[in-house]
This record gives structure tokens, C-alpha cells and sequence, in this order.
């Protein structure tokens, strides 16, 4: 079963090949309108922002926090009687080095405010925040798949890994087109973990 949608699909592969291409061609005109420059790097809203224009064309909870609670395997994500407090104390987290960068990109990644599309609007998130505070950005064409995804599954215990593997994929090119755009093409590949089609509790 797909999730609902404004497009009307049914079969839950039509509705994943549809979510790329509208949200990948979002995307880059966030880009392109330099929207993304305008946006306060660490804060709730901005990460609301970029969801929603991702995918306000798709769904109608575009940028809305989610109302069910989720699981992925045997890890439960933020309990939604306690979502805002917990977005609430992840807004008052430092962000002045990259380990606190990285810490609390990774404390958002477990209160997956959204139904839908987390790992997609977390990472420009976090690319924001980093380009803001660090003047750097992930390339994330150097970060290998699997070595991401078992490292983010492994991060509520321990953040060492994820924190290594960025941080040798790190690069000063902020303004590039082509990084910012290998990250898109690169980005729906890590949707194993960050995103999928979550059981209602």
C-alpha cells in the first residue's frame, strides 16, 4: 500500500519513482533560487522549509510534524507525545564544531518529525548547518552506502562512525552546483534507512 498521496497512486513503486523525480527537481530550484541561503541554519523551521518544498506537490503533511509514531526494525523513533519537546531540545543544542554538527544531525535523524522523507531534508539540513557554521559541506559521492547506513542505525549508541565518515567527506567547495547536485543524485540511494514506509504503532 502506498502512503496517500495528491498524486493519486496506488502501488507504493510508482509512488517511490514519482517522490524522486518531483522532490530531486525541488531539490535543485532550492538551490538555484537560493532559498536555502536564506534559511537559519539548526532550527526546526528551516528544516520544516525544506520539507515541505520538497515535497508539498506529494503530500498534503509536507513540513507537518507526524501524528503517528514509527519504527524501523527493532528502533522506535521519537514517541510523538514527545516529538515537539524533543525538536524543542534539539533547537537549543550547540552547533559550533563539527562532533556538535554531527550530534545533533544525528539526534534529529531519531526524532524523524516526519511521516515521510526524513533522510532527504535532514541531510540538505545538515549541509546547511555546516556550510553556515564550518564553511564545508558533505560530498556525499564520497561516502560509501553501506558504510552510511550501518553507521546512522548505529549512531543513538554510538556517533563515532558517522561523525568519521563525514568528516573525511567533507569539502570547502559550499558553492558549488555540481557538489550540491551530486549529493541529490547521490541522496536516494541512502533512502534504505533514513526513509521508508513507516508501521504505525
Amino acid at each position: 500500500m502506498a502512503l496517500e498521496n495528491k498524486l493519486g497512486l496506488t502501488s507504493s513503486a510508482d509512488l517511490a519513482r514519482e517522490e524522486e523525480r518531483i522532490s530531486k527537481k525541488k531539490a535543485v530550484s532550492l538551490f538555484e533560487k537560493g532559498l536555502l541561503d536564506q534559511l537559519e541554519a539548526g532550527t526546526f523551521s528551516s528544516l520544516q522549509f525544506i520539507h515541505k518544498y520538497l515535497f508539498e506537490d506529494i503530500y498534503d503533511f509536507a513540513g507537518e510534524l507526524r501524528t503517528v509514531n514509527i519504527a524501523k526494525g527493532n528502533f522506535r523513533f521519537a514517541p510523538v507525545m514527545y516529538l515537539e519537546a524533543a525538536l524543542s531540545n534539539i533547537e537549543k543544542m550547540p552547533q559550533s564544531t563539527f562532533d556538535e554538527i554531527i550530534e545533533k544531525y544525528v539526534e534529529m535523524n531519531i526524532a524523524h518529525p516526519f511521516r515521510e522523507g526524513n533522510g532527504r531534508s535532514t541531510r540538505i539540513w545538515l549541509d546547511l548547518l555546516l556550510k553556515a557554521e564550518l564553511h564545508q559541506v558533505v560530498d556525499w559521492s564520497r561516502v560509501d552506502k553501506e558504510d552510511y547506513l550501518l553507521a546512522m542505525e548505529r549512531s543513538p549508541i554510538r556517533d563515532t562512525e558517522i561523525k568519521h565518515i563525514l568528516k573525511n567527506a567533507l569539502t570547502d567547495e559550499i558553492d558549488s552546483r555540481d557538489v550540491y547536485m551530486k549529493g541529490i543524485d547521490h541522496s536516494y540511494y541512502y533512502e534504505g534507512y533514513t526513509a521508508f514506509k513507516a508501521e504505525e504503532l
